[in-house]
Protein backbone atom coordinates (compact mmCIF):
# COMPACT_ATOMS: atom_id res chain seq x y z
CA UNK A 1 0.00 0.00 0.00
CA UNK A 2 1.64 3.74 -0.64
CA UNK A 3 2.47 5.40 1.98
CA UNK A 4 0.32 8.84 2.65
CA UNK A 5 1.94 12.37 1.85
CA UNK A 6 1.85 14.22 4.48
CA UNK A 7 -0.48 17.16 5.30
CA UNK A 8 1.49 20.40 4.48
CA UNK A 9 -0.92 23.00 6.42
CA UNK A 10 0.79 26.25 7.94
CA UNK A 11 -1.32 27.78 10.58
CA UNK A 12 0.03 31.58 11.41
CA UNK A 13 -1.89 32.95 14.27
CA UNK A 14 -1.19 36.71 15.36
CA UNK A 15 -2.93 39.10 17.42
CA UNK A 16 -4.73 41.44 14.73
CA UNK A 17 -5.10 42.08 11.36
CA UNK A 18 -1.20 42.61 9.45
CA UNK A 19 0.85 40.64 11.98
CA UNK A 20 1.08 37.86 9.94
CA UNK A 21 1.69 39.81 6.92
CA UNK A 22 3.96 41.76 8.45
CA UNK A 23 6.23 39.28 10.50
CA UNK A 24 6.15 36.05 7.89
CA UNK A 25 4.22 36.52 4.79
CA UNK A 26 7.58 36.29 2.96
CA UNK A 27 7.76 32.64 4.48
CA UNK A 28 4.03 32.71 3.71
CA UNK A 29 3.96 32.82 0.81
CA UNK A 30 7.53 30.64 -0.11
CA UNK A 31 5.29 27.77 1.11
CA UNK A 32 2.26 28.71 -0.91
CA UNK A 33 4.04 28.23 -3.73
CA UNK A 34 5.12 25.18 -2.70
CA UNK A 35 1.89 24.19 -2.25
CA UNK A 36 1.29 24.10 1.13
CA UNK A 37 -2.43 24.94 2.70
CA UNK A 38 -2.10 28.61 4.37
CA UNK A 39 -3.98 29.51 7.36
CA UNK A 40 -3.72 33.47 8.81
CA UNK A 41 -5.62 33.58 12.07
CA UNK A 42 -5.93 37.21 13.88
CA UNK A 43 -7.09 37.15 17.42
CA UNK A 44 -8.76 40.61 17.32
CA UNK A 45 -10.88 42.36 14.24
CA UNK A 46 -8.49 45.36 14.76
CA UNK A 47 -11.47 47.31 16.69
CA UNK A 48 -9.18 50.07 17.84
CA UNK A 49 -7.02 50.35 14.53
CA UNK A 50 -8.63 53.86 13.93
CA UNK A 51 -9.03 57.32 15.24
CA UNK A 52 -12.63 58.58 13.46
CA UNK A 53 -14.46 55.39 12.92
CA UNK A 54 -16.28 52.82 15.58
CA UNK A 55 -15.08 49.48 16.52
CA UNK A 56 -17.53 48.12 14.70
CA UNK A 57 -16.94 49.63 11.53
CA UNK A 58 -13.38 49.54 11.64
CA UNK A 59 -13.66 46.02 12.07
CA UNK A 60 -15.57 45.30 9.46
CA UNK A 61 -12.91 47.10 6.98
CA UNK A 62 -9.99 45.65 8.40
CA UNK A 63 -11.34 41.90 8.26
CA UNK A 64 -12.11 42.45 4.82
CA UNK A 65 -8.50 43.77 4.20
CA UNK A 66 -7.21 40.52 5.66
CA UNK A 67 -9.40 38.15 3.65
CA UNK A 68 -8.38 40.20 0.40
CA UNK A 69 -4.32 39.89 2.00
CA UNK A 70 -4.39 36.07 2.81
CA UNK A 71 -6.03 35.69 -0.81
CA UNK A 72 -3.05 37.21 -2.58
CA UNK A 73 -1.45 33.61 -1.61
CA UNK A 74 -4.70 31.36 -1.77
CA UNK A 75 -4.46 31.37 1.74
CA UNK A 76 -7.68 31.77 4.14
CA UNK A 77 -8.71 34.40 6.78
CA UNK A 78 -9.85 33.61 9.74
CA UNK A 79 -10.83 35.83 13.02
CA UNK A 80 -11.34 34.32 17.04
CA UNK A 81 -13.16 37.64 17.45
CA UNK A 82 -11.07 39.10 20.43
CA UNK A 83 -10.83 42.78 21.56
CA UNK A 84 -7.80 45.00 20.99
CA UNK A 85 -5.85 45.30 24.33
CA UNK A 86 -7.94 42.86 25.71
CA UNK A 87 -6.73 39.63 24.50
CA UNK A 88 -6.26 37.29 27.32
CA UNK A 89 -5.15 33.78 28.26
CA UNK A 90 -8.23 32.90 29.88
CA UNK A 91 -10.87 30.19 29.87
CA UNK A 92 -13.10 31.53 26.50
CA UNK A 93 -10.00 32.91 24.61
CA UNK A 94 -8.01 29.23 24.99
CA UNK A 95 -11.39 27.29 23.95
CA UNK A 96 -11.67 29.43 20.80
CA UNK A 97 -8.14 29.10 19.93
CA UNK A 98 -8.15 24.98 20.23
CA UNK A 99 -11.46 25.13 18.41
CA UNK A 100 -10.13 26.53 15.41
CA UNK A 101 -6.58 24.94 15.55
CA UNK A 102 -8.47 21.37 16.02
CA UNK A 103 -10.81 22.40 13.14
CA UNK A 104 -7.40 23.57 10.65
CA UNK A 105 -4.74 20.79 12.02
CA UNK A 106 -1.86 22.17 11.09
CA UNK A 107 1.26 20.68 10.70
CA UNK A 108 3.48 24.26 10.96
CA UNK A 109 2.49 26.76 13.56
CA UNK A 110 3.88 30.22 13.54
CA UNK A 111 3.29 33.19 16.26
CA UNK A 112 4.54 35.94 17.86
CA UNK A 113 7.76 36.44 19.79
CA UNK A 114 7.35 35.31 23.41
CA UNK A 115 8.82 38.92 24.77
CA UNK A 116 6.87 41.39 22.12
CA UNK A 117 6.55 44.98 22.32
CA UNK A 118 2.75 44.73 23.72
CA UNK A 119 0.59 42.32 25.58
CA UNK A 120 -2.04 41.34 22.96
CA UNK A 121 1.20 39.85 20.90
CA UNK A 122 2.30 37.79 24.14
CA UNK A 123 -0.97 36.68 24.92
CA UNK A 124 -1.48 35.36 21.47
CA UNK A 125 1.85 33.67 21.26
CA UNK A 126 0.76 32.20 24.36
CA UNK A 127 -2.82 30.85 22.94
CA UNK A 128 -0.99 29.78 20.12
CA UNK A 129 1.51 27.11 22.23
CA UNK A 130 -1.77 25.74 24.28
CA UNK A 131 -3.27 24.94 21.38
CA UNK A 132 -0.33 23.50 19.36
CA UNK A 133 -0.06 21.12 22.12
CA UNK A 134 -3.55 20.84 23.07
CA UNK A 135 -5.73 21.01 20.04
CA UNK A 136 -6.22 17.43 19.14
CA UNK A 137 -6.46 16.21 22.77
CA UNK A 138 -9.99 14.60 22.67
CA UNK A 139 -11.75 16.24 25.39
CA UNK A 140 -10.23 19.54 25.32
CA UNK A 141 -12.66 20.89 22.79
CA UNK A 142 -15.23 20.14 20.35
CA UNK A 143 -15.13 19.29 16.87
CA UNK A 144 -13.48 15.91 15.12
CA UNK A 145 -9.97 15.66 15.08
CA UNK A 146 -8.24 15.85 11.74
CA UNK A 147 -6.50 12.48 10.95
CA UNK A 148 -2.81 12.12 11.80
CA UNK A 149 -2.79 15.59 13.73
CA UNK A 150 -0.50 15.95 16.54
CA UNK A 151 2.04 18.75 17.88
CA UNK A 152 2.99 20.70 15.03
CA UNK A 153 6.48 22.41 14.16
CA UNK A 154 6.20 25.74 16.17
CA UNK A 155 7.71 28.87 15.23
CA UNK A 156 7.95 32.02 16.97
CA UNK A 157 8.67 35.00 14.42
CA UNK A 158 10.84 38.45 15.21
CA UNK A 159 9.01 40.71 17.43
CA UNK A 160 7.36 44.03 16.55
CA UNK A 161 10.71 46.10 15.45
CA UNK A 162 13.31 43.29 15.57
CA UNK A 163 14.00 44.61 19.20
CA UNK A 164 13.89 42.60 22.98
CA UNK A 165 12.37 44.72 26.13
CA UNK A 166 16.25 46.34 25.97
CA UNK A 167 16.27 47.33 22.33
CA UNK A 168 18.93 44.42 21.82
CA UNK A 169 18.54 42.60 18.28
CA UNK A 170 16.41 39.82 18.86
CA UNK A 171 17.79 36.23 18.23
CA UNK A 172 16.75 34.72 15.54
CA UNK A 173 17.86 31.04 14.91
CA UNK A 174 15.80 30.09 11.55
CA UNK A 175 16.40 32.71 8.93
CA UNK A 176 14.28 32.65 5.35
CA UNK A 177 15.46 34.62 2.12
CA UNK A 178 12.10 36.21 1.30
CA UNK A 179 13.87 38.28 -1.54
CA UNK A 180 11.89 36.21 -3.64
CA UNK A 181 8.63 36.82 -2.30
CA UNK A 182 9.25 40.42 -0.94
CA UNK A 183 7.06 41.79 -3.44
CA UNK A 184 4.21 39.58 -2.59
CA UNK A 185 4.29 40.45 1.11
CA UNK A 186 4.47 44.09 0.28
CA UNK A 187 1.44 43.68 -1.91
CA UNK A 188 -0.31 41.75 1.20
CA UNK A 189 0.92 44.20 3.93
CA UNK A 190 -1.18 47.02 1.37
CA UNK A 191 -4.32 45.08 0.90
CA UNK A 192 -4.41 46.91 4.78
CA UNK A 193 -5.42 50.10 3.49
CA UNK A 194 -7.01 51.35 6.33
CA UNK A 195 -4.01 51.37 8.52
CA UNK A 196 -1.09 52.30 5.67
CA UNK A 197 -3.75 55.01 4.72
CA UNK A 198 -3.72 56.15 8.82
CA UNK A 199 0.10 55.82 9.04
CA UNK A 200 0.86 57.91 5.52
CA UNK A 201 -1.58 61.16 7.24
CA UNK A 202 0.46 60.44 10.74
CA UNK A 203 4.31 60.13 9.47
CA UNK A 204 3.94 61.94 5.76
CA UNK A 205 5.35 58.73 4.40
CA UNK A 206 4.57 55.30 3.44
CA UNK A 207 6.07 54.47 6.93
CA UNK A 208 4.57 51.20 7.58
CA UNK A 209 5.82 49.66 3.98
CA UNK A 210 9.28 51.17 4.91
CA UNK A 211 9.31 49.45 8.96
CA UNK A 212 8.41 46.02 7.47
CA UNK A 213 11.65 46.52 4.54
CA UNK A 214 14.01 47.87 7.00
CA UNK A 215 13.66 44.69 9.13
CA UNK A 216 13.09 42.51 6.03
CA UNK A 217 16.76 43.70 5.13
CA UNK A 218 18.68 43.79 8.40
CA UNK A 219 17.80 40.11 8.49
CA UNK A 220 18.79 39.75 5.09
CA UNK A 221 22.32 41.21 5.73
CA UNK A 222 23.04 38.60 8.45
CA UNK A 223 23.11 35.92 5.79
CA UNK A 224 24.02 37.86 2.66
CA UNK A 225 20.31 38.35 0.76
CA UNK A 226 18.43 41.05 0.25
CA UNK A 227 16.01 40.41 2.54
CA UNK A 228 14.75 37.70 5.25
CA UNK A 229 12.32 37.03 7.77
CA UNK A 230 13.52 35.65 11.22
CA UNK A 231 12.11 33.05 13.57
CA UNK A 232 13.03 30.75 17.06
CA UNK A 233 11.68 27.29 17.06
CA UNK A 234 9.99 26.18 20.24
CA UNK A 235 12.02 22.69 20.99
CA UNK A 236 10.16 21.80 24.40
CA UNK A 237 8.92 18.09 25.24
CA UNK A 238 7.04 16.66 22.49
CA UNK A 239 7.77 19.31 19.68
CA UNK A 240 9.81 18.14 16.13
CA UNK A 241 13.07 18.64 16.45
CA UNK A 242 14.16 18.85 12.74
CA UNK A 243 13.19 22.07 11.08
CA UNK A 244 10.20 21.83 8.73
CA UNK A 245 10.99 24.56 6.75
CA UNK A 246 14.33 23.78 5.84
CA UNK A 247 12.97 20.78 4.28
CA UNK A 248 10.55 22.42 2.52
CA UNK A 249 12.16 25.45 1.21
CA UNK A 250 16.02 24.16 1.20
CA UNK A 251 18.56 26.35 0.48
CA UNK A 252 16.76 29.65 1.18
CA UNK A 253 16.69 28.58 5.05
CA UNK A 254 19.88 29.40 7.34
CA UNK A 255 19.50 28.41 11.04
CA UNK A 256 22.08 28.52 13.54
CA UNK A 257 22.90 28.12 17.12
CA UNK A 258 21.58 30.84 19.62
CA UNK A 259 24.75 33.38 20.23
CA UNK A 260 26.67 33.49 23.39
CA UNK A 261 26.49 36.98 24.74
Amino acid sequence: MAKKSQRKVAMCLMAHPDDCEFMAAGTLALLAKKGWEVHIVSSTPGDCGSMTMSPEEISRIRRAENAKAASIIGATYHCLELRDLFITFDKDSIRRVLTLTRSIGPTLMITHSLQCYMGDHEETAKLARSASIGSFVPNACAGPIREGAGVPHFYYADPAGGVDYFGQPAIATTLVNISSSMATKEKMLKAHASQRSWLQAHYGMDEYILMMKRLGASRGQEIGVKYAEGFRQHKGQGYPQDCILTKELGDLVITRDIPVR
